[in-house]
């Protein structure tokens, strides 16, 4: 690891926890409350998560989805810059594909100077939709086309955030604003920082690709378990050293939710499942409220996907979720773990993570 952005990537365990913890929020809107209830819910949990000790705050981009509130991730980052101080803020992730990337360089060099030396670009290639969206929002519908350009879109990012077009490229004198070039004009100064980029997914693509040019790897356990550890595998091998990491750096995502005891952390979590097998099953909407998905006719079926999804959920009271993401670092031998937790209501969300700082006794800022 080397330079500014590589100290960018790595932070200490904190307190007793065996690598450092993270959040990622999706802004999720439950039953009886509205987006800004959503939003303002955000921002209390990446406060909480600056207060207790985590290491990042990050949220991803999805559409067209009731339940989730996060659809401009640059926009929620912006808000949440204003209110915190220290802690690590980025997305998880920009699905670059949905982007031009001159327009990304620009929102996320915009972020750097509102929260100088705490910006993480994390990229997926997945629409983080349906096909329907991801063609209203591209104008095209050449969705397998834009995906295999991918390892294209990240270059041209990577050149405007860097500012180094080569003479003779189309884009040599197109500048993404904020950025490099403003320290090129009389009397500019260049900033010591720029976003920290992260490559995100759910299978052995983006693994190899963020292995081969050196960067951090984050894979989304919390949907995609079975594929896990041979990303990560792959990613390890992959790796080739460059300005950024000496060695490979690789977070995972995992769901989790601590409760004061198991009935009401089940209760929680249940939530959580039935929002994801409508989903599944074309029926989006918003998270029910815990009376309801305790009401609710499971179908076998049903049961059998509530079960299996619940089977990769780290839940229970503060020492049962302790112990099972202590096991899955152990296991996946993952640098970071990023938790994200869907509860219907915020209170037990913030809950939460509050119970999970105070298992592992992450400092608190005071």
């Amino acid at each position: 690891m080397t330079g500014t952005n590589g100290d960018a990537v790595r932070g200490a365990a904190r307190g007793s926890a065996p690598v450092p913890l993270s959040v990622l929020d999706l802004a999720t809107v439950g039953a009886g409350h509205t987006a800004g209830d959503a939003l303002r819910t955000t921002v209390a949990l990446a406060r909480t998560a600056e207060q207790r000790g985590f290491t990042r705050f990050w949220v991803a981009e999805h559409h067209s989805m009731p339940g989730v509130a996060s659809s401009s991730p640059a926009v929620i980052l912006a808000h949440l810059a204003a209110h915190t101080e220290r802690i690590r803020l980025g997305s998880g992730g920009v699905m670059l594909p949905n982007h031009a990337p001159l327009v990304i360089a620009e929102q996320f060099g915009t972020l750097e100077a509102l929260a100088p030396g705490r910006v993480d670009l994390g990229l997926g290639r997945a629409p983080g939709t349906d096909g329907a969206t991801a063609a209203a929002l591209r104008r095209t519908d050449r969705l397998r086309q834009d995906a295999d350009d991918f390892p294209e879109q990240l270059a041209e990012l990577t050149r405007f955030l860097d500012d180094d077009f080569p003479d003779g490229h189309r884009y040599r004198g197109v500048h993404a604003v904020p950025g490099p070039v403003q320290a090129t004009a009389p009397g500019g100064v260049q900033s010591p920082d720029r976003p920290q980029v992260w490559l995100l997914g759910s299978s052995g693509f983006s693994a190899r690709l963020a292995g081969t040019l050196g960067l951090p790897f984050s894979f989304a356990h919390h949907f995609s378990a079975a594929n896990t550890l041979p990303a990560l595998d792959l990613y390890r091998s992959s790796f080739r050293p460059s300005a950024v990491l000496d060695a490979p750096y690789a977070m995972i995502g995992v769901s989790a939710l601590a409760a004061d005891d198991e009935r009401e952390a089940r209760r929680q979590v249940m939530t959580g499942a039935l929002s994801m097998l409508r989903l599944r099953t074309g029926r989006p909407g918003l998270v029910p409220t815990p009376e309801e998905a305790e009401g609710y006719a499971f179908g076998p079926r049903e049961r059998e996907f509530t079960e299996s999804w619940l089977a990769d959920v780290v839940h229970g009271t503060p020492d049962q979720v302790r112990d099972g993401l202590d096991a899955l670092a152990k296991r996946t031998g993952a640098d970071e773990l990023m938790l994200t937790t869907t509860a219907h209501t915020p209170a037990a969300r913030l809950r939460s993570y509050e119970l999970v700082s105070d298992a592992y006794a992450l400092p608190d800022a005071g």
